[in-house]
């Protein structure tokens, strides 16, 4: 593995509550035991159901987690940034994925099989808790998506999408906060598990009102707060 990969495959990890309190020296014994793979833009990763036995840190690039709801919409349930880690419940129990991982840039994946990680588990208890942390955190994630598929309805789940999204990847400018991530109409209406052309018309709607506009490909919340007060998140 190349120094600058080492580097950043070290920093993925010490993202993760998981690995934070390890001795440098661990974590060079994970990253010798890790290897690299790469996806371009479009590839699946894995799919649900698939045989799970390795965990996986971005090094760049960006993967969308995803399922299918029961009425065949597809939801996206996370997206993990270069710098963080996934697949961590495979990496636990060895069982079937839970949910579908695409890379939807080119993206340049660190690796670290099961059957590598598991010896350093069972050593310490310590890291297992660890392990449960992170996991609660990602099953606290995903309660709160689902949450919202059931509690509100379109206009507000993709009002707190875009306020999300502008917390995460948000820079201010001076016509507002832009989102510094390419979103597609299809990308937006997986988020919140609708029709492209619903998703279409609300965006037409707050753009006509002056609430989000598009610069240079890139969506802007003009009035973050008043769509927040809108979407009951203020």
């Amino acid at each position: 593995m190349a120094e600058d990969n080492r580097d950043k495959g070290r920093n993925a990890l010490l993202s993760s509550t998981l690995f934070q309190a390890m001795k440098p020296e661990e974590l060079d014994d994970i990253l010798r035991l890790a290897t690299e793979r790469r996806f371009r833009k479009g590839q699946v990763i894995f799919q649900k159901d698939d045989p799970g036995s390795s965990m996986m840190a971005v090094l760049s690039g960006r993967v969308r987690i995803g399922a299918i709801s029961l009425d065949g919409k597809e939801i996206t349930l996370n997206m993990i940034d270069a710098g963080e880690v996934f697949g961590e419940i495979a990496l636990l129990d060895g069982k079937v994925r839970s949910a579908d991982a695409t890379a939807i840039e080119d993206t340049h994946l660190l690796v670290i099989e099961r059957r590598n990680f598991v010896p350093y588990l069972e050593g310490d208890k310590g890291l297992a808790l660890r392990l449960l942390s992170v996991l609660c955190e990602r099953l606290r994630q995903t309660s709160e998506t689902l949450g919202d598929f059931v509690m509100f309805d379109l206009p507000a789940r993709l009002g707190r999408t875009l306020i999300k999204l502008a917390g995460d990847y948000g820079r201010p400018i001076g016509s507002g906060i832009r989102i510094g991530i390419k979103l597609s109409q299809n990308d937006l209406s997986r988020l919140v598990a609708s029709s492209r052309e619903s998703v279409n018309k609300q965006m037409r709607a707050w753009e006509d009102e002056g609430l989000v506009i598009k610069e240079g490909g890139l969506l802007v919340l003009r009035r973050p707060e008043e769509l927040k007060r809108r979407v009951g998140l203020a």
